[in-house]
């Protein structure tokens, strides 16, 4: 069962690697994403919004699809929200199997689908004082589309 959490904190890789691998000796390799917040264009800051619960259920419902895929034996999606600065950690991915290809096809379509797919509504602030809201990106969506249904 993997964990799910959706939090205004950051999180800690290490603590988060062990909490995943601790006691198990089924794991024989895993895979990490970790997306930052950049500074393109003079961005300020990016404030992510969610409806509670739902977001949680979404992500949960995905992992679930991971974990059927592949033979994982955990799985982690960490995604943060609210206010976040370029340089803070938004969301973390880390999926654990026996062999590394299991773990790395299974964090690659989880990021794929999160950055597509994720109820999640960005708002981004520049330091000319404009903000806009993130539309969604044809080369993420074909990324996703990889996978397919």
């Amino acid at each position: 069962m993997a964990r799910i959490a959706v939090q205004r904190e950051a999180f800690d890789l290490a603590a988060e690697t062990r909490a995943l691998t601790a006691g198990r000796v089924d794991v024989g390799g895993v895979a990490s994403f970790i997306g930052i917040c950049r500074a393109d264009d003079g961005l300020l800051a990016m404030t992510l919004e969610h409806y509670p619960g739902m977001t949680e259920r979404a992500i949960a419902a995905i992992a679930a699809e991971a974990e059927r895929r592949w033979p994982l034996s955990g799985c982690t999606v960490i995604h943060r929200y609210g206010r976040l600065l370029p340089g803070e950690p938004i969301v973390l991915v880390l999926t654990a199997s026996r062999h590394r290809n299991a773990a790395l096809e299974a964090c690659a379509f989880l990021i794929d689908w999160l950055k597509t797919r994720a109820p999640f509504w960005k708002s981004e602030e520049f330091a000319d004082g404009t903000t806009r809201w993130v539309e969604a990106r044809a080369e993420d969506d074909a990324a996703t589309a990889r996978w397919g249904s």
